[in-house]
């Protein structure tokens, strides 16, 4: 959904979003995981708040629930539950948010990133 932040959003604003997708690279860097990991969560993140209003308190949880999805998804050894909400300093619940995020993505969970373009331009 075109401008999501300003229809969808009331309490999110971009430069928040911004310092939440900041925080992911360096969950990435932290837990050496791949850069598809990272495209995957931040599309999770961008979809799941073009249809859903975001509280200030929740986005941390949304950020790292998104990956916990992306992660399970993309890589061999994914860092387990408890890892992820660790970095949290356990402010959450496990498990809390993973169920509202892919019933939000209706379970579509493989959607293409810029990634698998590049990849796909650089092999032809």
């Amino acid at each position: 959904m075109l401008n999501y932040m300003d229809r969808v959003q009331h309490m999110v604003t971009v430069n928040m979003r911004g310092i939440f997708m900041d925080w992911l690279v360096e969950v990435v860097v932290e837990y050496k995981l791949l850069s598809k990991t990272l495209n995957l969560s931040m599309s999770y993140i961008d979809r799941f708040l073009s249809v859903n209003p975001m509280s200030k308190s929740r986005l941390q949880l949304l950020d790292v629930s998104s990956m916990l999805i992306a992660s399970k998804y993309e890589e061999v050894n994914p860092p387990g539950v408890d890892k992820f909400y660790s970095i949290t300093n356990n402010t959450y619940e496990k498990a809390e948010m993973e169920a509202k995020i892919l019933a939000s993505l209706n379970f579509e969970i493989g959607n293409p990133t810029a990634i698998t373009f590049l990849r796909y331009i650089l092999q032809m």
